[in-house]
């Protein structure tokens, strides 16, 4: 009898815990080299800053997490945490809103569709990060250039994804909905939006790698927080032991907010993901 893979090949089979260990190999193998390599260095020049040691970047978080910063008073790593979560939270968040709006007239509305789609897919096409000296000098260096860049930079794509969601339910729907009276603002509102809600919070998760480049790139031309500019300041000291477990900590956020917005479809839309969602 033809034993089954664990590992190799296409109708592999690996179990829970072997899994695990195929998912932890990787960070592993990482930790290890970044240690070994860090070490060696250190032993060439014990005033490396190019790879730090763990206790320096421990050193350098706990200065930043919890001793206030002179000038300003605060805490920098929570201030800054602060700024940049307020930042994209906002134009992320009008993104999804204007996102499901827009597309959803355009799935349900052929005219309406004539009229912008075309539109649409021009402003996807333009790089957000190209427009951003135009932000700066019609907004400003302040918060409303930052978040108008992350807007411009995920709305179309949101817009797009909500439109080809809406366009997949079945017209038997819309029609028998219709036929038992409901009005044509009923249907879009009270029965195809129910239904595109997970796929909106999917195309969220989706945006928020964008989102955070968008956020950073704007930080770190303009900004007095946040933790794009923080990274951009302390570069031209090569404080590397403050630079990495920033980018460490973005990395932490993000993957904390991805995790619980799947966990939210998970827990409130399971037949989306039975759909094929």
């Amino acid at each position: 009898m033809k034993k089954i893979p664990i590992f190799f090949g296409l109708h592999a089979k690996p179990g829970l815990k072997f899994s695990v260990f195929l998912a932890l190999v990787p960070f592993i193998i990482l930790i290890v080299v970044y240690l070994i390599s860090s070490d060696y260095r250190h032993r060439q020049n014990p005033n490396d800053k190019l790879l730090p040691t763990i206790a320096k970047m421990y050193d350098a978080m706990k200065s930043a997490a919890f001793v206030k910063h002179k000038r300003t008073g605060r805490y920098r790593l929570w201030s800054d945490t602060g700024s940049s979560l307020r930042r994209i939270g906002i134009g992320l968040g009008a993104a999804a809103m204007c996102g499901m709006l827009l597309g959803l007239n355009l799935g349900l509305m052929p005219g309406f569709r004539a009229l912008g789609l075309p539109f649409l897919t021009f402003v996807s096409i333009i790089p957000p990060l190209s427009i951003l000296p135009i932000l700066f000098i019609t907004f400003g260096v302040d918060e409303l250039a930052k978040v108008v860049l992350i807007f411009i930079g995920t709305f179309p794509f949101i817009t797009r994804d909500i439109y080809l969601e809406v366009k997949k339910i079945p017209k038997e729907q819309i029609i028998k909905s219709l036929t038992l009276g409901a009005s044509q603002f009923a249907v879009a509102y009270r029965v195809i939006v129910p239904q595109i809600i997970p796929k909106l919070i999917d195309t969220i998760r989706l945006n928020m790698g964008p989102a955070w480049l968008f956020l950073i790139a704007s930080e770190a031309i303009a900004a007095t927080s946040g933790l794009g500019y923080r990274i951009f300041l302390v570069r031209r000291y090569l404080a590397m032991d403050t630079i990495i477990p920033y980018v460490l900590w973005i990395v932490l956020i993000g993957f904390t907010v991805d995790w619980l917005l799947r966990k939210t479809i998970h827990w409130k839309y399971s037949w989306y993901l039975e759909s094929g969602g």
